[in-house]
């Protein structure tokens, strides 16, 4: 069983690097930059921005589903990124440079957007707990968290169909 591991899409945030710090406070939106190497993961390229690098951190709904299970928190994205539009991140089979590091919280949803089973993944152990999640066929797709801070880090699907 492999997955694919996949940012969000640039151009969702593509009239935002243009507008000024006041245009983008009315949407709760602030422009920030990276005071280190680590600490700013971006959620369209899935690494962390590099200190000096401008971002953008804002509310994103995540998980848009009808009912108990909808999820929005704040998350970053770097200005770059967003210029460069193209595909965003697409790792198959394999973790991410972002949760590299991390404690990861991963929530494993149904079809319909119900929570199946959720797992914490210490640092190194993304991938095994990924695994251990499709290992129940119900589970649709898995939505990683960073741990402490709450917030959205990626989504993963599965590679193949169920059966």
């Amino acid at each position: 069983m492999t997955y694919i591991v996949t940012g969000l899409a640039a151009d969702l945030f593509a009239d935002l690097p243009d507008l000024d710090d006041a245009a983008l406070a009315q949407r709760g939106i602030s422009r920030v930059t990276a005071t280190a190497n680590r600490g700013f993961p971006c959620r369209i390229t899935l690494e962390d921005a590099r200190q000096g690098e401008e971002l953008l951190l804002l509310n994103h709904v995540t998980h848009p589903v009808a009912g108990p299970y909808r999820f929005a928190y704040a998350i970053y994205v770097r200005v770059a990124a967003i210029r460069a539009g193209g595909a965003p991140a697409r790792h198959v089979a394999v973790p991410p440079p972002v949760f590299a590091g991390r404690h990861l919280a991963l929530r494993g949803f149904a079809d319909d957007g119900t929570l199946r089973e959720a797992r914490l993944a210490a640092p190194g152990e993304a991938d095994p707990a990924i695994r251990a999640l499709f290992a129940d066929p119900a589970i649709a797709y898995i939505h990683a968290h960073n741990a402490a801070p709450g917030c959205f880090a990626a989504r993963v699907d599965r590679e193949e169909p169920r059966l």
